[in-house]
């Protein structure tokens, strides 16, 4: 993988946070940053998945949703 070299600039306390956080973790800030964008990155992988996306809208509008899950919960679970 080809490689640039970046500078940024961050507040003195987030630079010593992101420090702490490689060295406790045994990876290096470049790690720690690279692994945080491959996150964003893959973000928008995690988009609902058709099949789950078109049950929206098919509960009432005046329904309580997490009502009815503790309701049904409570009724399996007594």
């Amino acid at each position: 993988m080809e490689t640039h070299k970046l500078t940024v600039r961050l507040p003195v306390d987030e630079v010593a946070f992101v420090k702490r956080y490689a060295k406790q973790h045994g990876v290096t800030v470049t790690e720690v940053l690279h692994r945080y964008l491959d996150r964003l990155r893959n973000a928008s992988a995690h988009e609902v998945h058709p099949e789950v996306a078109g049950l929206a809208g098919i509960l009432p509008a005046d329904m309580d949703a997490r009502d009815e899950y503790l309701r049904a919960m409570q009724d399996k679970h007594q």
